[in-house]
């Protein structure tokens, strides 16, 4: 049988782990075929036209994957939380199996414990994305105090907010554009988890299908609009300046992340006629161009007037709510739609958005944005956010090593 024990002084506790437990009751057979998986070599995209399914993105890095990387079309996020008893030895032992496991996963590897292999095998841009809680940076016992973002937003007028949907110690974000992929790496991830944790809450999100769209185009919500125009663009020292912490912390390469459940009544959006629509947000809803402008790119003219004196982007509209004078007052945002079993028989959907918001500060790049949306912002009477959550990202890990080693370690 091969070994790679000497190669990582961890592989061999974490053998012992999984053959001499979690693989309990399975059989010799698959024993032997999950410590094999140890030497299986990384699917690697052909040269020529490689399915999806074959493509993968890199776990390990600087940074963590989910991130910079571009949107997938099916996500899952999980929070957890941690069982009594739980401090930093467990934390270490914990972060260790998750992050081996979804390394292996985003390569298209079985995990050791895998009892589906196959499964495993079409990554199709699988990345997972690990959260700290506050609560869970407590338990780590250091003497590195968590960042003063690290807890629950301020209380907006506008929150519907309920403990289903809010808070959590550790977030697990999953995308890929196989559902098949997301489902089985949800639960390997969780296989793991479940001595350590239990589950908060899950939220499943989507965008159109892999392929169905031009590369880089702007995803649109359940209400049609074009949502996230003026993202930072991907690859640019603009989305490193908003995004990654740079410091000498622990954080260091890493970033914040706000989670929003936006619930989003679409019954009463559709007695709302196009031009109504247009002025709440903005925008056209056909491109995506300011009301001021004919692209989506178009920089929106607020001191423009319509012929009879009123401003053709309306104080009240999202687009006007959202930007801000203060050029530090920028979010990157890598939201997913909802659409759900339906929880009142009057109605005809649940529909939402779990909205995502990757910056390097909450405090002076989020809540200032979201202080305007709450005073005045049009939308607000057609969306309620129902969940919150704030989580500290940590930066990436290098082979042999694990998430959040900056903290625990």
């Amino acid at each position: 049988m091969a070994s790679n024990a000497g190669k990582n002084p961890n592989d061999l506790s974490r053998r012992q782990l999984f053959l001499g437990g979690a693989v309990a009751g399975v059989g010799a057979v698959a024993a032997v075929a999950a410590d094999h998986a140890l030497n299986a070599a990384p699917i690697v995209p052909g040269a020529a036209a490689p399915l999806n399914g074959t493509v993968t993105i890199p776990f390990h890095g600087a940074h963590q994957s989910g991130i910079d990387s571009p949107p997938t079309a099916h996500a899952t996020f999980i929070a957890l939380d941690l069982r009594e008893g739980i401090g930093r030895e467990e934390l270490q032992a914990m972060m260790r199996l998750l992050s081996d496991d979804a390394a292996r996963l985003a390569q298209g590897v079985n995990p050791l414990a895998d009892t589906e292999p196959e499964l495993s095998l079409v990554p199709a841009r699988l990345t997972i994305t690990f959260g700290f809680g506050p609560r869970l940076v407590d338990r780590a016992g250091t003497d590195r105090a968590p960042r003063s973002w690290l807890r629950p937003l301020p209380a907006f007028k506008v929150d519907r907010l309920e403990q289903a949907w809010s808070d959590g110690d550790l977030l697990l974000q999953v995308t890929s554009d196989d559902p098949v992929t997301v489902a089985h790496a949800t639960r390997m991830l969780l296989k793991d988890a479940r001595r350590f944790a239990t589950v908060r809450w899950t939220q499943k999100g989507f965008r159109r299908a892999h392929g169905s769209e031009a590369t880089g185009t702007t995803m649109r919500n359940l209400f049609g609009q074009i949502d996230g125009t003026t993202n930072p663009k991907l690859g640019t020292a603009d989305l490193e300046s908003v995004v990654w912490i740079d410091d000498k912390s622990w954080l260091a390469g890493g970033t914040s992340m706000v989670m929003r459940r936006i619930d989003m009544n679409v019954d009463k959006w559709d007695r709302l006629d196009r031009p109504g629509r247009e002025l709440a947000v903005g925008r056209r809803l056909d491109n995506g161009a300011p009301l001021t402008g004919t692209r989506e790119q178009d920089e929106p003219d607020f001191n423009h007037t319509t012929t009879v004196g009123f401003p053709t982007i309306p104080e009240f509209s999202h687009i006007r709510r959202a930007r801000s004078d203060a050029t530090h007052e920028r979010i990157f945002r890598r939201s997913y739609n909802y659409d759900d079993a339906l929880s009142d028989p009057s109605m005809i959907s649940n529909t939402g958005l779990v909205f995502i918001s990757f910056q390097a500060d909450i405090d002076t790049q989020f809540v200032p944005i979201q202080r305007r949306l709450d005073d005045l912002d049009l939308l607000n009477e057609w969306t309620a956010p129902v969940g919150s959550a704030v989580f500290a990202i940590p930066p990436g890990c290098e082979k042999g090593g694990y998430i959040g080693e900056t903290l625990l370690a």
